[in-house]
């Protein structure tokens, strides 16, 4: 899945039925890379692509660092979860083939030509910056230094998601296509046991000790959770748990909310030794809380947001893929001219925030979606060509001899 895909149940006689409940879900959740990555401008803690001087305790703990446990995972169970309703209309081979189009092609596209923007910016906050964009280029290629882009190095920037995506759509593939034969179909049986949801943080807690890139999130989490969300739809007693739980997976996810915030503002944990038992309580504490949000979001989302399709969620569902693309670039971009004005935390937060929106879909609307080869680059479907098709009422009257 890609954050435009839409999420609908497998094709039948019938024209299939929409999860609008899914499709809201995920772009809210792409209308929340703004609040974040604009709070990113602010964070205490860490560096960005565009640096206020002033930073903000109240952004980086009430946005940063509530929404960095749920959030990209939360986009990964739906990716998870569309991929359950594509398989049921497409063989595996042209799953594969469209994966590419739309994950590889615009992922390849943004690296070369959107995410360096970033770096630029984020070099020419620091002495002696490049002022040339030219010149950057010649050393941002030699991809030196580590990935984040933060001192104008190579980095794939945002985009690591997409890159994930497409990887974990190809190898978990054939497990994929076997669970869909055991679980779809008319004479398909439920393989959804509570046990599962209650393994996911411990699943993630044991793979997360794997080997990761360094600030990144780990491509065996996350690949947990893509898988997780895969099984979550295959499943109706699954989902018909989150439908009657939600409420308490939310009540429960605040719990260990507070918990890891709490341990992570005392600084506690800094003499817990890596694979000592009170760390490895305290990452079960952060699976926990991870997989909770994401439960109780998509429970609430199915109570909720499942009404009827409209104009607007039509337009929005195809326009989230490209704005997650967009959206980091614009942010640096407005970030790097507004941290310099004389304004107040809160006044430049908000006017990077409504500016960098309102441009990224300006863009979208402008100059990705009316062409199909800016579509193609973006991973979006192509537009249909309009056919007139010249029937005789069309035609023009034969004359009648006089």
């Amino acid at each position: 899945m890609t954050p435009d895909d839409p999420v609908s149940a497998e094709r039948t006689s019938v024209t299939p039925v929409r999860r609008h409940d899914l499709d809201r879900l995920r772009i809210l959740a792409v209308l929340l890379l703004f609040v974040f990555h604009t709070a990113r401008i602010f964070d205490v803690d860490e560096a960005f692509y565009a640096k206020n001087s002033q930073t903000s305790q109240w952004l980086t703990w009430g946005v940063v660092q509530f929404l960095n446990p749920w959030h990209m995972p939360l986009l990964f169970v739906l990716a998870g979860a569309a991929t359950w309703f594509a398989l049921g209309f497409r063989t595996p081979s042209t799953y594969a083939r469209e994966r590419t189009r739309r994950l590889l092609v615009p992922f390849l596209f943004g690296v070369i030509v959107i995410v360096p923007p970033q770096a630029y910016l984020a070099q020419r906050l620091l002495p002696n910056g490049e002022t040339s964009y030219v010149a950057f280029l010649g050393d941002y290629w030699q991809m030196k230094g580590d990935l984040s882009g933060y001192t104008g190095q190579f980095t794939p920037g945002h985009l690591w998601f997409i890159l994930y995506l497409f990887l974990f759509s190809l190898i978990a593939l054939p497990l994929f296509v076997r669970i869909r034969r055991v679980a779809g179909g008319p004479s398909g049986r439920d393989i959804g046991r509570p046990w599962m949801l209650a393994a996911v943080p411990a699943v993630m807690l044991l793979v997360g000790a794997l080997p990761s890139p360094e600030g990144a999130w780990s491509p065996f989490t996350t690949l947990v959770l893509f898988i997780a969300g895969f099984i979550l739809l295959s499943s109706e007693s699954l989902q018909t748990t989150v439908r009657r739980w939600w409420p308490w997976f939310l009540a429960a996810g605040v719990v260990t909310m507070a918990l890891e915030l709490g341990i992570d503002a005392s600084n506690v944990n800094d003499g817990w030794g890596d694979f000592s038992w009170p760390q490895a309580g305290f990452g079960l504490v952060e699976a926990s809380n991870t997989w909770l949000w994401v439960l109780g979001l998509i429970g609430g989302a199915g109570a909720y947001l499942n009404g009827p399709g409209t104009p607007t969620l039509r337009y929005a569902n195809e326009a989230a893929y490209p704005c997650y693309i967009l959206h980091q670039t614009v942010i640096a971009a407005v970030g790097y001219v507004v941290v310099q004005w004389d304004l107040g935390v809160w006044s430049k937060y908000i006017v990077i925030l409504i500016a960098s929106f309102t441009l990224t879909v300006g863009l979208y609307d402008v100059a990705v979606r009316r062409t199909n080869p800016t579509r193609f680059l973006f991973g979006l479907k192509p537009k249909k060509r309009m056919t007139t098709r010249r029937t005789a009422a069309a035609r023009p009257a034969a004359t009648t001899p006089r």
